[in-house]
């Protein structure tokens, strides 16, 4: 673990700097790492995803995430992993390929039937204002 532990405001910096690197819009990248951790470097989830992009471990293996629970490794990654998602899929679909997975958006041909995925695509979606319906 980082011993250097940012606070909110660094947060927000990191996640904003990070999309803007790769292509996606800074409010999307701050509304999903919010939903994903509310901004809790350390967040672990009951399935093992971890940081602050809860990235699983092979997806942070995969995008080359040393460490999950850096701050800036892991947001890093997921708004690398969030615009490759978007890219293949659109911003609604990509966002629920972020959540359940790209094979599972693809199966489905859009937002999977999974309860938690249509509430995690209509839960970002308010926190940045948008509909997505």
């Amino acid at each position: 673990m980082s011993a250097n532990v940012p606070g909110p405001r660094e947060i927000v910096a990191l996640v904003h700097a990070a999309a803007r690197r790769h292509g996606v819009a800074p409010e999307l990248g701050e509304a999903l790492i919010r939903q994903e951790s509310a901004l809790n470097p350390y967040a672990v989830s009951y399935v093992g995803a971890m940081g602050l992009g809860q990235l699983m471990p092979k997806t942070a293996e995969g995008l080359g995430v040393k460490d999950p629970f850096n701050a800036a490794q892991n947001v890093d990654g997921a708004m690398r992993y969030l615009a490759s998602t978007i890219k293949e899929f659109g911003e609604r679909n990509g966002v629920a390929a972020y959540n359940a997975g790209p094979g599972a958006v693809r199966k489905y041909g859009g937002v999977p039937p999974y309860k938690e995925t249509q509430n995690y695509v209509v839960k970002i979606a308010a926190r940045m204002k948008r509909d997505y319906r």
